[in-house]
């Protein structure tokens, strides 16, 4: 009686833990690591940044930072700088986190689905058509 010894021929109990690809887990616990690092950096060019996403890719070769900022696309050329600056720091702090056989070399871009979204969503409420429509819902 009992369950029988030995190995099952199914899949194990581990590798059934996370529904979601290894990139997608990767890439959120990088994405992680660089919030929780820059919230370290003390750098005013970086005070107003959130980091939206991150690719990984399958290889850990590359990663691509996705971020948006108070300050708009007026202020990407001085958060540029100051990501290229402090690259090497996060890199560093994501291979002592992630404790993975390769550290992704970071490349950092402007989030422009965010700013895509804020845009549509400043032509709707400045839209006459939209608001009228609006307030004709409400009465």
């Amino acid at each position: 009686m009992g369950r029988p010894q030995g190995r099952s021929r199914g899949r194990s109990s581990n590798s059934r833990k996370h529904s979601y690809p290894r990139e997608a887990r990767i890439s959120e616990t990088v994405r992680e690591v660089v919030a929780e690092e820059l919230l370290r950096i003390d750098d005013d060019r970086l005070a107003f940044v959130s980091i939206t996403a991150i690719d990984v890719d399958a290889e850990m070769n590359r990663g691509i930072v996705y971020f948006d900022s108070l300050q708009g696309p007026e202020g990407d050329a001085q958060i540029l700088a100051a990501f290229s600056h402090y690259r090497k720091q996060l890199q560093s702090a994501i291979a002592t986190q992630v404790h993975a056989r390769r550290t992704p070399i970071l490349e950092f871009r402007p989030d422009d689905a965010i700013r895509a979204a804020a845009r549509i969503d400043e032509v709707l409420r400045n839209d006459p058509m939209h608001t009228r429509n609006l307030s004709d819902d409400t009465e």
